[in-house]
């Protein structure tokens, strides 16, 4: 066994990344954290390093779930590159902790770092194979070594076959870790690279820092509960100036108004959801209740169309109001979009809203009417511009991927495949704050910071609930949150209301959008305001 090139005297550094705003880091930023963090380091330092965290890891992971039995052996699959070398140090630190491990590496390793990591796993007596097994089935954990960071062609031949019968095991047994990333991701963007396949893992011990493409489209559902390993690089504390971050309370709680003592209800502003053609009110109510729960001071809906009810039963507190009859300037800020539809009241009400000083979200139709709209799109950008100049509240826009397409002059696919850089296209065309929804929401400021949002799941996907985060945000906004914070406490509400709601046994399947507005109130009354009485 040759002498390993990390201290063993403490434990790898592993951090989890709820509630944390982590700094994403795309591949070249990852390339130059690397070189620098690598410098004066000896030999091999950094391969060492990641397979060490990878085995504390499972030895942790198997403290407390009895995984790591001895009858079910770890199965390591370790590619011809430096992924492959970091799953075979794992498999050599596992020997050495007294756990059987076996490699399968169909294509022998061929970088200088791997090529010293086959030396030590084969001094610890690591058994290595060329062909995997008739079966997983029998091992107690499955480890993904094969690709990390640096791939560039769709996986084939023996390592597409490999993720394959990998990412079947995660479906059926569990217990499937990626190393680094599931191979075949592409980690700046959540995509599979190539189109072709991909690991799906259940757990993901990345190394150095967090990815946004773990975050992001395919990412969420192909890595799993994702653990980041610094590898303890001693590199300058602040993240590149262009990195997206993990969105998280930290980056938002500070922002939110203090509850004192001798608030009244027009200390936490007003709000009017702006939208419901004929036929269509029940997306804006379904925002104005959001709005409601989520602690505007007052709320109005300003209704398109004709026939809607005089006041909502439900919620009688809600002042809905007939096409034409609420005076927008006398709001804190409007919610523009809900069930608009694409007439002329529609167009003449958004840009009255335009003309505004209010703070604004624009969704939905209000986004569908810029897009075919020149001079709408030009009001926006030119109020942009202007509010920029005076120091006021912005704009915020919430399209999903074919609006965003819309709105950019191009398709789905160009917009799923760059979704940070889409929603940067966004802010820079409009100079609003942009909430690009999907799998990994993305929030963007026109001052370039941005984020992916790590809460929320399926369960958002049914009809509604897009209205009720406008409503959210438009709330926030209307309680003088700056744009971008407004932004990124909405999202991450909205999220973490879905998520709680599914733990206790109401979705993914079957979660009503109405059912959200009173969690994310349960949430911002727990996780906001305890700390800001704290603070006091």
């Amino acid at each position: 066994m040759t002498d390993s090139p990390v201290s063993s005297d403490h434990p790898p550094q592993l951090l989890s990344p709820n509630d944390r705003p982590l700094p994403l880091f795309t591949v070249a930023q990852l390339r130059e954290l690397e070189a620098r963090g690598a410098h004066g380091l000896p030999a091999h330092t950094l391969m060492a390093r990641a397979g060490a965290a990878s085995a504390h890891y499972l030895l942790e992971r198997a403290a407390h779930d009895g995984s790591l039995a001895a009858e079910r052996p770890v199965w390591i699959a370790a590619g011809p590159g430096n992924n492959g070398g970091d799953a075979l140090v794992l498999a050599a630190r596992l020997r050495q902790a007294g756990i059987a491990a076996e490699v399968c590496m169909p294509v022998e390793v061929r970088t200088d770092d791997a090529l010293w990591a086959l030396g030590e796993a084969r001094a610890a007596g690591v058994p290595v194979f060329h062909a995997p097994p008739a079966s997983l089935d029998a091992f107690g954990w499955v480890v993904d070594g094969l690709f990390g960071i640096g791939l560039a062609r769709p996986l084939d031949g023996v390592f597409g076959e490999l993720a394959s019968r990998i990412g079947l095991r995660a479906n059926t047994h569990g217990r499937v870790l990626a190393l680094d990333v599931p191979s075949g991701l592409d980690s700046d963007t959540g995509n599979v690279v190539g189109g072709g396949i991909a690991v799906r893992a259940t757990e993901t011990v990345t190394f150095l820092g967090a990815k946004p493409g773990l975050y992001m489209t395919q990412g969420r559902d192909l890595a799993g509960a994702v653990t980041v390993a610094p590898l303890a690089l001693d590199l300058p504390a602040p993240a590149p100036a262009d990195a997206a971050r993990l969105n998280a309370p930290a980056l938002f709680a500070s922002k939110f108004p203090a509850r004192a003592f001798a608030s009244h209800k027009g200390t936490f502003g007003s709000l009017a959801v702006v939208g419901g053609d004929t036929g269509m009110c029940g997306a804006p109510i379904l925002a104005a209740r959001a709005a409601l729960h989520t602690g505007a001071g007052k709320v109005h809906v300003a209704l398109i169309g004709e026939g809607a009810p005089p006041y909502d039963p439900p919620y009688p507190e809600l002042m809905l109001h007939p096409p034409g009859t609420l005076a927008f300037d006398a709001m804190d800020a409007l919610a523009v979009g809900c069930g608009m539809g694409h007439g002329q009241r529609a167009t003449a009400a958004l840009a009255k809203a335009l003309a505004c000083d209010a703070a604004l979200l624009i969704d939905a139709d209000g986004l569908n009417l810029m897009a075919s709209d020149r001079a709408l799109a030009d009001a926006l950008a030119a109020r942009s511009v202007r509010h920029a100049k005076g120091g006021e509240q912005g704009c915020v826009l919430t399209p999903h991927p074919l609006e965003a397409a819309r709105l950019l002059g191009c398709d789905i696919a160009r917009v799923q495949s760059d979704r940070l850089g889409a929603a940067r296209a966004l802010t820079a065309r409009f100079g609003a704050t942009v909430v690009l929804k999907g799998a990994g929401t993305v929030i963007a400021s026109p001052d370039g910071r941005s984020a992916v949002n790590p809460t929320g799941s399926a369960a958002l996907a049914t009809g509604g609930t897009g209205d009720v985060l406008g409503g959210i945000i438009g709330a926030l906004l209307a309680q003088r949150l700056p744009s971008y914070e407004a932004a990124l406490a909405g999202v991450y509400l909205h999220g973490l209301a879905a998520d709680t709601l599914t733990a206790d046994g109401n979705g993914p399947a079957g979660l009503t959008a109405g059912e959200l507005a009173p969690t994310v109130r349960r949430l911002l009354n727990r996780l906001i305001y305890p700390a800001r009485a704290g603070a006091r």
